[in-house]
């Protein structure tokens, strides 16, 4: 029989407003991860960078982030205290400078799996940046592969916000065996074009929500996805964990700051297998898009 597991998404509002606060903002998700845990729940998921936001074009943006270490073994702490998976959002950090006065970004941003014991399980850097003014502050991943998790939820993967437009990251995780697609996201309406708002003022939603079931369908695994909410006129909110066949199983509102929590019956995604066989034509000897499967021996471009 699949296991069921019970998981809380947290919708922080992470102001943008100066000056920023992210011990404010870590003592609101302190108090939704202890309600999750309350709950039962298996595992907590909050927004990527919901600690400070990410307002790059402010100079004490990066001082803030020097602190990243200290937030991150709190939520370690916070895990074995409260017996509960944790998936921090993402922590922007500092990295060393590998040269005197380099020009490189000199921040990564990265999302971690915490398990219930306190113990970090894997982690991932941001590969898929949104525009000029995030490459220039956040360092990128760049070509290393995606790599899966293993977790008491079973084999997951994690990504961050951007990486939602690029359905080679979910295939890779997928082929290395991910159920679960954990993706943290800071998306506003102001990411959302003029020309964009024209056509459609709720488009930014629309792109989140069909991609998400788009992602969950073409893969056969779960996305579970949290994002910031708050006032409506910057905010739209939707986190969400979205299934094969069912679409989004639950979903926050456009503006609402809270805690979703669910029960994701893993049968589901062993059903849709069953039905569209995508896994299994991933592990063919003639799949034909052979550079969604680098994996360490297949490289992007080979040919099987």
């Amino acid at each position: 029989m699949a296991p069921i597991f019970r998981i809380a998404v947290i919708q922080l509002y992470v102001k943008v407003s100066i000056p920023l606060r992210p011990a404010e903002n870590f003592a609101k998700a302190v108090k939704f991860i202890r309600d999750a845990a309350a709950q039962e729940c298996n595992l907590a998921v909050l927004p990527e960078c919901h600690l400070t936001n990410c307002p790059m074009d402010d100079p004490r943006f990066v001082p803030l982030c020097t602190d990243w270490e200290t937030y991150l073994h709190k939520y370690q702490a916070l895990a074995k205290e409260c017996n509960i998976c944790i998936v921090p959002g993402s922590i922007v950090q500092t990295i060393p400078d590998t040269a005197p006065h380099s020009d490189r970004p000199k921040l990564e941003n990265v999302t971690y799996f915490i398990s219930n014991t306190g113990q970090i399980l894997g982690s991932y850097t941001k590969k898929n940046l949104w525009g000029p003014m995030e490459s220039k502050l956040i360092r990128s991943s760049g070509n290393a592969p995606h790599r899966v998790i293993q977790t008491p939820l079973g084999p997951v993967g994690l990504l961050l916000c951007w990486d939602l437009a690029f359905p080679e990251a979910c295939r890779e995780l997928v082929y290395q065996g991910a159920k679960i697609i954990i993706m943290p996201i800071f998306l506003t309406r102001h990411h959302l074009s003029d020309a964009g708002h024209r056509w459609n003022p709720s488009g930014i939603c629309a792109f989140v929500d069909n991609i998400l079931a788009a992602r969950a369908c073409e893969n056969t695994c779960a996305m579970v996805c949290a994002n910031a909410g708050g006032p409506s006129q910057h905010y739209f909110g939707h986190s969400q964990i979205t299934l094969p066949y069912v679409g989004p199983m639950a979903r926050l509102g456009t503006s609402t700051e809270g805690i979703m929590v669910a029960d994701l019956d893993m049968a589901i995604l062993d059903d849709a297998e069953a039905n569209i066989n995508v896994r299994a034509d991933l592990t063919r000897e003639d799949w034909h898009y052979s550079y969604s499967r680098r994996d360490g021996q297949i490289q992007p471009g080979a040919k099987l």
